[in-house]
C-alpha cells in the first residue's frame, strides 16, 4: 500500500518589546482578571515549518532544534484541532523552527514559537484558525501568552486566559523607541518574584490606566501614551527593582522622551519618542549616548509605525550588544547552550 504523500506548512509569528500596561482589569462582567498590552516590534520573530505525515501515529513528532517542549505540546494540540475540523485522523510529523528573538528578555521568544508553530500546522492542513483559537491553544500549550497572535492590534490581553478583553483601536499612536536593556540583559526569573497582591484601589488604578490608554489609541495622542508607560512601568518596577530603573527615567525626563516602557518579566525598556518633535536624530543620539554613560545598554531603535517615504532614517546604534542567555519564560523551555541554533540572546543594533 502507498503511503499518503508529505504535506508541509509554514507559519511565522513576531515578537514585542515589553508592555504598555499591565495588571490587573475587569473583564465585561465584572470579574478580575490579569491582562497586558504589548508594545508590537517587527523585525524579529519565529519561523516554523511543520511537515505532516499522514498515516504515521501522532506522538510520532519530532522538534528541531530538540528541548522545545512548549512548542511540541503546541504542534500536537494544532495536529488534533485541525484533524477534527478535516475529519481526518491525527498524524504525526516533522517540525523544524528557527527564528532570531532573543531569550528571557521580556520580548515573547516562547509565544513568538509556540504561534508560529500554531500557524504551520494549520497550514499543513489548509486551515485557517481564528485568533481566539489560536490563543487558546497557544495558552494550553505554555499557560500563559502574549498576544502575538493579534499581530500588532493594540488589545487588552488576559494572557493567563488567551482572551482580549478590549480591542482599543486600529493601531498605537506615532512613537519611536529607542530600547535597551536593564541589568546587563540578564534574564529575570519571573517565578523568584513575589506574587503582587492587588486590593480595589490598585484595580481602580488599573482601569484609570486603561481609560487613559484606550483614549491615547482612539487620538492618536503618544504624550498620553507614554504617561500611562510611565505610570505602568513604575509600578512594575516595584517587583523588578532594576537598579538603573532611575537613571533611565532621569535620562527621558532629560531629553524630553514622552515615557517609558518596561518588559515587566524581563530586561528589555525603552525611551518613548515624539516622532513630530523637532531634532528627533539628534535627540535619539544624546538618548544613546546618555544611556551609554549610566551602563544600561542600548539595543534598537524602531517605530510603531511602518517606514514612510517622508520619514528620514533612524540614526543606527553604534555597536551590537551581546548580553548572556536564559530559558525562556524561566520553565526550561529554551536553555542557553552551545549546541542550540536558535538565536543567542542579543539585540542587535538597527
Amino acid at each position: 500500500m502507498i503511503a499518503p504523500p508529505a504535506r508541509r506548512g509554514t507559519g511565522h509569528a513576531p515578537c514585542h518589546h515589553g508592555e504598555i500596561l499591565q495588571g490587573v482589569f475587569l473583564d465585561a462582567t465584572g470579574r478580575r482578571c490579569a491582562g497586558l498590552v504589548t508594545l508590537p516590534m517587527t523585525g524579529m520573530g519565529s519561523r516554523a515549518e511543520f511537515t505532516r505525515l499522514p498515516g504515521t501515529p501522532p506522538e510520532q513528532l519530532t522538534v528541531l532544534p530538540g528541548a522545545r517542549t512548549k512548542a511540541a505540546r503546541a504542534a500536537a494540540l494544532t495536529v488534533v484541532e485541525c484533524a477534527r475540523r478535516r475529519r481526518e485522523p491525527p498524524c504525526g510529523g516533522e517540525l523544524r523552527l528557527t527564528g532570531d528573538i532573543p531569550v528571557g528578555l521580556g520580548m515573547g521568544s516562547s509565544t513568538s514559537d509556540v504561534i508560529a508553530v500554531v500557524r504551520a500546522v494549520a497550514d499543513s492542513y489548509g486551515v485557517r484558525l481564528a485568533p481566539g483559537t489560536v490563543a487558546r491553544l497557544a495558552v494550553r500549550a505554555e499557560l500563559a501568552c502574549d498576544p502575538l497572535m493579534l499581530d500588532g492590534r493594540p488589545a487588552l490581553f488576559a494572557q493567563r486566559e488567551g482572551r482580549v478583553l478590549e480591542v482599543l483601536g486600529p493601531r498605537l499612536p506615532p512613537l519611536v523607541v529607542v530600547g535597551c536593556a536593564l541589568g546587563g540583559g540578564a534574564p529575570v526569573d519571573t517565578l523568584a518574584l513575589p506574587v503582587p497582591r492587588y486590593d480595589e484601589s490598585d484595580v481602580r488604578a488599573f482601569e484609570r490606566l486603561r481609560a487613559l490608554l484606550r483614549r491615547a489609541v482612539a487620538t492618536g495622542d503618544a504624550a498620553l501614551l507614554g504617561q500611562v508607560a510611565s505610570a505602568s512601568a513604575q509600578q512594575g518596577q516595584q517587583l523588578l527593582c532594576h537598579p538603573e530603573f532611575d537613571a533611565l527615567t532621569g535620562i527621558g525626563r532629560r531629553l524630553g522622551a514622552l515615557g517609558v516602557q518596561i518588559a515587566h518579566s524581563g530586561a528589555v525598556a525603552g525611551l518613548l519618542l515624539d516622532p513630530a518633535a523637532p531634532g528627533l536624530r539628534h535627540r535619539i543620539r544624546g538618548c544613546v549616548r546618555a544611556l551609554d554613560s549610566n551602563g544600561i545598554a542600548a539595543t534598537r531603535v524602531f517605530t510603531t509605525f511602518p517606514p514612510l517615504p517622508s520619514f528620514p532614517p533612524l540614526p543606527p546604534i553604534p555597536s551590537t550588544q551581546e548580553f548572556p542567555s536564559g530559558p525562556a519564560h524561566c520553565g526550561g523551555h529554551r536553555p542557553a547552550r552551545p549546541d542550540t541554533p536558535r538565536r543567542p540572546a542579543r539585540l542587535p543594533a538597527l
